[in-house]
């Protein structure tokens, strides 16, 4: 009787280590979503300090600050406004944040407490601002020891900023979001002890918040300015739109 011969089969084996890693379909969701998450808040900062910034920055202020440590008078008063700001974060939904811990000039005697404001190109309507106040989550701020509406020299009114996407007209938080895209002769309507008082935008300009000579007066005209922080969502920098009574 022939041998019998076995032949020993080899067989190989893989190796689960050489499998590709595969994600779950959910975590790939999650990761594209938070991808345009950042994206969309990263990215108009981004696009604003490199594009609008260079553009909007200048050494000096359009309007012309007083000497330091000069006074002007506004109506019958010897005024300074000259205040230092804070160099580090605070809640900017309170104006007296935005600069030291002196307390803000107290507002002139007046019976007009709150006055309002349109803009029209950004659907801003009646918005009220109030004169010498503080919570910006609670309306605009008209900055006391700057002039009245329709007066010679520079009414200046601050307003909060958030990210633009979530911009709306009608909630403090967000109102001067868009502010910075107005353009010349774009249109500011302020109604201020039954008087309509039209301005029209001259420039606009960036500033760092140490800059507190935007709150400086002039009165060789009648002017306006809009103060939010810059890129919206942000505290880096001072946007400014400056207006003339027409």
């Amino acid at each position: 009787m022939p041998p019998k011969i076995y032949i020993k089969a080899k067989y190989s084996s893989i190796s689960t280590s050489s499998r590709p890693n595969r994600l779950p379909l959910v975590a790939i969701i999650l990761i594209v979503f938070g991808s345009l998450i950042i994206g969309s808040v990263a990215g108009p900062i981004a696009a604003y300090l490199i594009f609008t910034s260079p553009r909007l920055s200048r050494p000096q202020p359009l309007i012309s600050p007083l000497a330091s440590g000069s006074e002007t008078v506004l109506n019958q008063q010897a005024v300074a406004v000259e205040p230092q700001v804070k160099n580090y974060q605070e809640d900017f939904t309170r104006l007296e944040n935005w600069f030291s811990a002196n307390p803000l000039p107290s507002p002139s005697q007046s019976k007009i407490t709150h006055y309002n404001l349109s803009i029209p190109k950004l659907g801003i309507q009646d918005a009220v601002v109030t004169i010498g106040g503080s919570d910006l989550a609670k309306s605009l701020i008209h900055y006391p020891s700057t002039a009245n509406p329709g007066e010679l020299g520079t009414p200046v009114i601050f307003g909060h900023s958030i990210l633009r996407q979530f911009y709306n007209p009608k909630n403090y938080l967000s109102i001067f979001s868009t502010i910075m895209t107005l353009q010349a002769d774009d249109q500011i309507i302020i109604k201020y002890d039954g008087i309509t008082y039209t301005y029209k935008v001259i420039d606009k300009l960036e500033v760092k918040p140490t800059d507190v000579e935007v709150l400086s007066q002039r009165f060789d005209g009648r002017f306006l300015k809009l103060i939010t922080c810059v890129p919206e969502g942000t505290y880096l920098r001072r946007g400014i739109i400056v207006a003339q009574l027409i």
